[in-house]
Parts: C-alpha cells; sequence; structure tokens
C-alpha cells in the first residue's frame, strides 16, 4: 500500500507533537511531508532530523534563516508566515493536520480544501469564524474535513453517516476543568497558574485556558452546528468529571449511542488517520471501565461559567457574532496569560465587544478578516483603556 503523506501545522504544539508520535508508530502507512511550526527552532530541529520533511514553515524570515543555517540541507524547502502555512497545506500531501490554535489556522484550512485535500481538523476557531466559507468549499472541491477533538470524533463515530433528519440532539461532554467545585467569586479570582491545571487532559495553554472558562465548549457548539448540520437548540453541553464518555448522540426513536474512551489526543488522532478504516492500537491506551466504576453527568452552571452562555447567544444570533466572539476570547486569553486582567475579566472583555458590535452577514474571506480585525482592533482599545 502506497504511503499516505501528511503535512502537520503547529508541528511543535500539543497536537502537532501527538500527531508524530502517532505517524512514529505507523512508519509503514504514512510519510510526514511538512511541518509548520511557530518559534520553537530547537524541538523543530529535532523533527526535521526525525522525520525528514521536504518541506518546513516558521513563524518569519528571521527564523527560516536560522532555521536554515542550522540544518545546512538544501534538500528541505524552508517557508515562512502565513505564505508558508498556506504553503503547506496545499503541497503534494494528501492529509493535512491542523493542529494550530485561533484564527491562524483559518487561511491554511481554505487552502487545503480548495486543493481538495483531507484535514484532520483540530482548529475550532476557523468553523466558528468562518463555517458556511468552509461548508462553500467543501461541497465546491471535494475536500474533506475529519473532526480531531476527542468530542467532535465521538459524534463523527456515533451519527456513523446517519441522516440529520435522524438526529434529535447532540450530547457534548465537558470535563467542568479546574473550577467546576469553586463558587463564582472564588473562580473570578483565579490565577494562570490554577487555570493551567486542567484536571483530565494536557493542552495547551490557549485550549486549557478556555476549557477553564468552558469557552472551549461554547466554540464546540457552533463547531459541531457546521459540522454534523444541526442547529444550536440540538446541542446539549453535559459536565461529565471523569471525561471517558467523550460525546453521545441522541436519535429521533430514543436510542442514545455514546462513544467512550482513554482521555489520551492519540486515540482521536489516530480516527482521523485512518478514517474508515480502523488500525490495531500500538499504544497502552485501552479503557478499564471497571476499575472507572462510574460516570457522572451534571447540568452546566451558567452563573459560574458564563462564556458558555454568551456562546449559546452568539450560536442562536449567528451572523457577524461568532467572530467577534472568537477575536474577543482571543485577546483576553492571552490577556490573562500575560497576567494583565483577570481571570473574570475573560468573559466581561468579550461581553463588551459583543455589546459594541453591529452585526452583518460576512460572505467572503475578506469581509470575515475584517470582522475579526476591527473586533480586534476595538477590543485592544478597551483593554488598554481598562487595564
Amino acid at each position: 500500500m502506497k504511503k499516505k503523506r501528511v503535512a502537520i501545522l503547529g508541528s511543535t504544539g500539543s497536537i502537532g507533537k501527538q500527531t508524530l508520535d502517532v505517524l512514529s508508530a505507523f512508519k509503514d502507512d504514512f510519510e510526514v511531508i511538512g511541518l509548520a511550526a511557530g518559534s520553537n527552532i530547537q524541538l523543530l530541529v529535532e523533527q526535521v532530523k526525525e522525520h525528514n520533511p521536504r518541506f518546513v514553515s516558521v513563524k518569519d524570515a528571521f527564523l527560516a534563516q536560522e532555521l536554515k543555517s542550522i540544518l545546512k540541507n538544501p534538500s528541505i524547502e524552508i517557508f515562512w508566515n502565513d505564505v508558508g502555512l498556506e504553503f503547506i497545506s496545499s503541497c503534494s500531501c494528501d492529509i493535512v493536520v491542523n493542529g494550530l490554535v485561533g484564527s491562524l489556522g483559518l487561511k491554511p484550512t481554505i487552502s487545503a480544501l480548495s486543493h481538495g485535500k483531507r484535514v484532520a481538523f483540530a482548529n475550532k476557531e476557523t468553523l466558528v469564524i468562518a463555517g458556511n466559507l468552509i461548508k462553500d468549499l467543501l461541497r465546491k472541491h471535494h475536500g474533506e474535513i475529519i473532526p480531531l477533538d476527542s468530542e467532535h470524533v465521538a459524534i463523527h463515530q456515533c451519527v456513523n453517516n446517519s441522516s440529520k433528519e435522524n438526529i434529535k440532539r447532540i450530547i457534548l461532554t465537558a470535563s467542568g476543568g479546574p473550577f467546576r467545585t469553586w463558587s463564582k467569586d472564588k473562580i473570578h479570582a483565579a490565577t494562570k497558574e490554577q487555570a493551567l491545571k486542567h484536571p483530565t487532559w494536557v493542552m495547551g495553554q490557549k485550549i486549557t485556558i478556555d476549557s477553564a472558562t468552558l469557552m472551549n465548549k461554547g466554540l464546540e457548539i457552533i463547531e459541531a452546528m457546521y459540522l454534523f448540520d444541526v442547529n444550536h437548540s440540538q446541542v446539549d453541553v453535559f459536565i461529565h468529571p471523569q471525561s471517558i464518555m467523550h460525546s453521545a448522540v441522541e436519535f429521533i426513536d430514543g436510542n442514545i449511542i455514546a462513544q467512550l474512551g482513554a482521555t489520551d489526543m492519540k486515540l482521536p488522532i489516530q480516527y482521523s488517520l485512518y478514517y474508515p478504516e480502523r488500525k490495531q492500537l500500538p499504544f497502552n491506551l485501552f479503557c478499564d471501565l471497571l476499575a472507572i466504576q462510574k460516570l457522572e453527568f451534571e447540568k452546566p452552571d451558567y452563573e459560574k461559567f458564563p462564556c458558555l452562555r454568551l456562546a449559546y447567544d452568539v450560536a442562536r444570533k449567528g451572523k457577524s457574532y461568532p467572530i467577534v466572539l472568537n477575536a474577543a476570547n482571543e485577546i483576553a486569553v492571552d490577556l490573562f496569560l500575560k497576567e494583565k486582567i483577570s481571570f473574570g475579566d475573560i468573559e466581561k472583555i468579550i461581553l463588551k465587544a459583543m455589546d459594541s458590535h453591529n452585526a452583518t452577514e460576512p460572505e467572503s474571506l475578506d469581509e470575515i478578516l475584517e470582522v475579526d480585525k476591527e473586533t480586534r482592533q476595538r477590543v485592544s482599545e478597551l483593554t488598554n483603556s481598562a487595564v
């Protein structure tokens, strides 16, 4: 069997590193042809030497020159910036793994789908801000999105090509994050170190903070709407502290199908790479249900986690509101990680951005990017005057 060629966007991040672990376990089936990273040159050099890709991209021209001088390998083409990301995602590969964080993943996703690629997709923000555009590209160029987040991989398996008319509701599960049992006042005063201590998953900083606010689940609601063609009212969120049931689908005949598994991203990564096939698992990640003994479910507390309520409101409103939600959240989380605002300020900043926004119906990429740019400028002005 011919090896499938894989390009990884965000290779030095959490998703990227775990994807390379999976690919290393299946060297007879896959070839790494492209790697795109940010500024972690030391780790990228190690990855390049181990996997020998033909194409590599980094954050800027300075880092590209540094990488070139370290590698001293003329057979490797080195790119940088957005141009590099778009080239890597449209090169002679079969699968693009998009492990980028935030709106940075939009343009390379468009590039990959415009070339009819399969995109193993962990970059939920792209669907949040440009879901209709992505769906149009899928229809036009016959590319493919296979979700990579554990929740949407679970739903993908539960739906199993069933007609959307058969779906009554989707149940997205959330661990509840590190503050599930905390009071509202204590949550608002949480420190960066406390917010980054996720109880069940090891992830990058941005998504870990999103999980602490439950904004990550809010973004996943909008993502599910586009991936599975459902309405916001058909997506429920359950708090599930054990993180063993990754999500479920309830059908119109009353049957509920759930997907369970270990809390390790290698499982959904392997699924997205091989779909529709399944492969013998080379890692010791089998789930011992007898050892777990019980599965608990709770309703989310919208008073303690208002970001989830905001996301539901945005999912209902549509138009340009999801773009604003995402942009404001990215800025607020970045400010929190830099310890310039409090944890409780994240929700306040997003709410201010929503309240000051005049909604439009953006259709083109340029219109989407313009709303994103305007939101970031407005939020920066609001925070600079307040911080």
